[in-house]
């Protein structure tokens, strides 16, 4: 016998109604470059989306065409994550970090239609010009720069349109968002968002163990609505009528504290590496800052360290541990001490709270060892599996990297986990020697394959390095051929033909010779132990 509940579709613009018609009088607020702030209401931003949405529809965007958008933080960029996906069309939000061959990769992979760029990344895209074909590229005057000949200014493109903008009848299993992964191992590869997918997430990331978004909330998303959908918070803050406070392109740590006392933000998304910047300030200049309430903290991107976690909540901010990828819209699990552990001392609550946690709902999460699925001991590491609504299926237009889902449907994400008798997570390792500096994924093997390139590298290993400020980064362990020269400048120079600034090894040790397995692979083990201590100042 089946239910008898309506057949209603779980899409976007859903949301956008209802932020629009709910919580019309709710504040939202964007820092230009130039640190001043722009204040605008739902009810604006809701009128704006669907201008956006009808814009694009006269302009000729059908249902499926994808349509970038190379923005910072701010609200015209939240305008796009609703206005794109109402009128059937994918976003595609492209990453401004990745180098320009990587860039123009994933745009023509995408075969995106329209670009949507702020002037101040005018420059990005002028890299990449002549290697995509945009049919038309919509500036946002967000900077103040010139808007070059041939380009749309966005106020004057939505100025184009009237109010009559009607929603298509959409599938909820339609896609409404495409994101690129970080292109560790080969080129990037697009994961396709359906409406349901998000929908879903927004519901499961405002729940209390989650982010515990409500109305009543202020939020500073600081991760970038140019990857793994800013987590998500775009979305959840619109159905749960948040205000919302966008930082633009100032991360550091002195800007945001100022926007988090400013506008008493209450939930405040940003990877450790600025977390660590802030902690630094608080404890420079305790007294400069007079925050009104206490602040949730969602951290994902890389592990939080205990001392962070410590360190920041003598000031009132309290890191909930996240973990997850572009491949699960992110949300994958959630780290709360949960009720039977509120008698626990602090040692051990802190304990628990460095864990990634366990799999928010829906998600389910396997740990498979070499004997197969492991035991909930806390012990046996295993490459983590998971599943649920919101994690892909398969790449967009990438059959040949199919192997990455198991036979019986599980997402094989390549981090090596253990997990404890209370489901918790726990990551203690990364498949194929990946280093993440920043939250961002570097590939030691497409750094390695390009050394050897170098007319006077012999060989070359790549390896993670515990970094003070950005958890890892890469260290370059060289072998010369013989009677050769190079220098760490020169062979820097080289890599960054082809990699962006932040890839790139930030030192390079030149030895006699690369410990091998038995099998003649680089024993990176080895090397780890080697340079543990290694000291970024000194250089050794």
């Amino acid at each position: 016998m089946r239910g008898m509940m309506m057949d209603f579709p779980l899409t976007l613009p859903t949301i956008l109604e209802r932020a629009g018609k709910l919580f019309g009088k709710v504040e939202i607020a964007s820092r230009k470059p130039d640190r001043s702030l722009v204040r605008y209401t739902y009810a604006d931003f809701y009128r704006r989306a669907r201008r956006l949405a009808r814009a694009l529809e006269l302009a000729g965007v059908k249902r499926g065409d994808r349509v970038a958008t190379l923005m910072w933080n701010h609200a015209r960029h939240f305008e796009a994550y609703f206005g794109i996906p109402a009128t059937g069309a994918v976003l595609h939000t492209l990453n401004l970090r990745l180098h320009e061959d990587a860039f123009a990769y994933v745009i023509n992979h995408a075969q995106d239609r329209f670009l949507i760029v702020d002037d101040l990344l005018l420059p990005l895209y002028e890299k990449v010009r002549d290697k995509v074909k945009f049919e038309r590229v919509i500036v946002t005057p967000f900077g103040g720069a010139e808007i070059p000949a041939g380009m749309e200014n966005y106020e004057d493109f939505l100025a184009g349109a009237d109010d009559n903008f009607e929603y298509p009848q959409i599938d909820e299993n339609e896609a409404a968002a495409m994101c690129f992964t970080s292109g560790t191992t080969g080129f990037a590869k697009g994961v396709l968002y359906s409406h349901r997918a998000l929908v879903l997430h927004s519901l499961a990331e405002a729940t209390v163990d989650a982010f515990g978004m409500s109305q009543h909330d202020t939020v500073l998303p600081a991760c970038s609505m140019f990857h793994a959908n800013a987590w998500g918070v775009p979305f959840t803050a619109a159905m749960v009528g948040a205000k919302l406070v966008f930082p633009g392109p100032n991360l550091d740590a002195e800007s945001v504290l100022d926007l988090i006392e400013q506008e008493r933000v209450t939930i405040a998304c940003a990877v450790p590496t600025v977390w660590i910047g802030i902690l630094a300030a608080l404890e420079k200049s305790p007294q400069r800052w007079k925050f009104t309430n206490e602040v949730r903290v969602p951290v994902g991107g890389t592990a939080p360290s205990e001392a962070l976690i410590r360190g920041l909540d003598k000031f009132g901010f309290h890191i909930r541990h996240l973990w997850g990828m572009t491949e699960t819209a992110p949300l994958g699990t959630l780290c709360q001490v949960r009720s039977h552990m509120k008698d626990w001392s602090a040692d051990e609550q802190y304990a628990v709270r460095v864990k990634q946690g366990y799999p928010a709902p829906f998600v389910e999460l396997r740990i498979r060892g070499e004997n197969g699925i492991t035991p909930w001991d806390g012990e046996t590491p295993g490459e983590v599996e998971v599943r649920g609504p919101w994690v892909a299926r398969c790449y967009y237009n990438s059959p040949e990297d199919n192997h990455r889902w198991t036979e019986d449907g599980w997402f094989k994400t390549g981090d090596v986990a253990c997990i404890d008798e209370d489901g918790y997570v726990k990551i203690v390792d990364r498949a194929k020697d990946l280093i993440k500096s920043g939250g961002e994924w570097i590939s030691s093997v497409d750094l390695e394959n390009s050394l050897m390139a170098h007319p006077a590298v012999l060989e070359a290993a790549v390896i993670s390095v515990p970094h003070p400020k950005w958890d890892e980064r890469p260290l370059a362990v060289v072998v010369l051929k013989e009677g050769r020269q190079a220098t760490p400048e020169e062979l820097r120079a080289f890599l960054a033909t082809k990699f962006a600034k932040w890839q790139l090894p930030d030192a390079f040790v030149f030895v006699e010779q690369i410990p091998k397995t038995s099998v003649g692979k680089f024993l990176k083990i080895a090397l780890r132990k080697k340079y543990a201590n290694w000291n970024w100042q000194a250089g050794a």
